[in-house]
């Protein structure tokens, strides 16, 4: 198969190629075609089998891009979530000039409400915000014609039912309606029966299922050695890329704070930090700015990084289902990954039911000898001495053509899109496919050149006014 296969537009496949989307998965694959015939669907499907893609590139499809209201609504249960899938629709449809807003708690919601206020084709959200918005009457719903709840085990897990029941009250009955979940519990079911048109149910089995590249390692340990035991397996271990989840934001806090002592590249990140700074430690890891990330389970949901080699549960999660999901953190991409688990004699009982959840045993080995130890010390420590390869993020590729140029002007000076595509037009050997996604602001305007023409439109713009004034016009970073 290929995805010139489903009939997509030129803008997306060409999206799909840069992205590195050489064939569909297994679930875009079954799926694609379904929401391409507006299907109802029910998928059954792990982690990092590229499920945001499955439903991302035939809504981008459908997508009527002259309309100016809301035509999707994607709900996730994590803040890190909404913004990686907000991304996903931002790259595959960057040709097509999609608009996508992202909807959740602790951002600014005047700045979101802005952002509602102008073209906008995906909404891409967490419960809470999506109905405050709704309630409030910022976000438009009349024209919502697909809807996506993505994870949703963790969504009603996490209380999130009633919320979601109240938006899909305020939604029109005549939509697409797409439910993910990696595990069908009765709750989940019945949330199907109620809301979803006769669907049809899709059951994708991964490699996370029964994972035969990624190898699972757990440690005997007690709480006073556990330090001492992480220390010797990234010695030993010495990877690339690695993320140490424990259960709580003060494990957290002390793990880092050793392996910063101990001279370590090493990011944090967990629920008491602010989205802004969540958000650029994220982005600094996704580029390989550190080698080690200690993380609580926020930040499962919403790495998509196929550098990532390693995955050590400092602490044992506290939901069989989350085990699933730190693990689904490597081996992305086809590539190779281990999981370690730290188990203390108290933890037993947790992975007996993480064994039952995954229908299989975790092999036990015991802590790292001395000499293993000393061994590997010399590799690793020149390791650390290296910067960290520069990892190219997904968009990376498609920036290359593509050139963001800020204009000061915008709604206070009565600029409008429409003025700024009729004076791009008018520049020689630029058309409307030149031009991307134009963001209209109070004082500023934020516009995308596409097809390597930025450098072009940049300098006859220096000379060129727009609305009857010449206005200052730089590159964005």
């Amino acid at each position: 198969m290929s995805f010139k296969n489903y009939g997509l537009e030129k803008s997306l496949l060409k999206a799909a190629t840069l992205l590195g989307f050489n064939k569909p998965t297994p679930v875009q694959e079954r799926v694609i075609p379904e929401v391409l015939r507006k299907q109802d669907l029910i998928v059954q499907s792990q982690t990092g089998s590229g499920k945001t893609a499955a439903f991302a590139i035939p809504i981008c499809q459908e997508v009527i891009w002259e309309e100016n209201k809301p035509q999707a609504l994607v709900l996730t249960p994590t803040r890190e979530l909404a913004i990686q899938v907000k991304e996903d629709f931002f790259q595959i449809g960057r040709f097509k000039r999609i608009k996508a807003v992202g909807l959740y708690g602790k951002a600014p919601f005047e700045v979101q409400q802005k952002e509602l206020s102008q073209k906008t084709h995906v909404v891409v959200g967490t419960p809470g915000r999506v109905l405050d918005h709704l309630e409030r009457g910022t976000l438009e719903a009349s024209h919502i014609s697909y809807l996506v709840i993505d994870e949703a085990d963790e969504m009603l897990r996490m209380g999130f039912i009633d919320q979601v029941e109240s938006i899909i009250a305020a939604l029109p009955l005549n939509r697409v309606t797409l439910l993910f979940s990696a595990t069908m519990a009765p709750h989940i079911q019945q949330l199907c029966e109620k809301y979803l048109r006769t669907p049809k149910t899709i059951h994708i089995t991964t490699d996370l299922s029964k994972p035969n590249n990624i190898e699972e390692i757990g440690i005997e340990t007690h709480e006073q050695t556990k330090l001492a035991v992480l220390e010797a397996v990234t010695i030993v271990e010495n990877p690339e890329s690695c993320i140490i989840f424990c259960n709580r934001k003060e494990r957290v806090e002390m793990v880092w704070k050793r392996l910063n002592d101990l001279n370590y590249g090493v990011g944090k990140i967990h629920g008491d930090m602010e989205q802004k700074q969540r958000f650029a430690v994220m982005e600094d890891f996704r580029k390989g700015r550190f080698r080690y990330l200690v993380a609580t389970d926020v930040a499962a949901r919403g790495i998509d990084i196929d550098h990532i080699t390693h995955v050590i549960n400092f602490d044992v999660p506290e939901q069989a289902e989350n085990y699933v999901h730190r693990m689904g953190r490597t081996g992305r991409a086809g590539r190779s990954g281990k999981t370690f688990i730290f188990i203390q004699p108290e933890d037993k009982r947790n992975l007996a039911v993480i064994e039952s959840y995954t229908m299989r045993k975790i092999p036990m080995r015991t802590a790292y000898r001395e000499e293993e130890i000393a061994s590997a010390k010399k590799a690793f420590e020149e390791k650390m001495k290296q910067p960290l390869q520069f990892k190219e993020t997904k968009g990376e590729v498609l920036n290359q053509e593509i050139m963001k140029l800020h204009i000061n002007a915008g709604k206070k000076t009565k600029m409008r899109p429409v003025d700024i595509v009729g004076t791009l037009c008018h520049l020689p050997g630029i058309t409307a496919e030149d031009i991307g996604i134009i963001n209209l602001q109070d004082i500023s305007t934020y516009v995308e050149i596409l097809n390597g023409k930025g450098e072009k439109v940049f300098k006859l713009l220096q000379t060129t006014p727009i609305k009857g004034r010449m206005r200052r016009v730089s590159k964005v970073d």
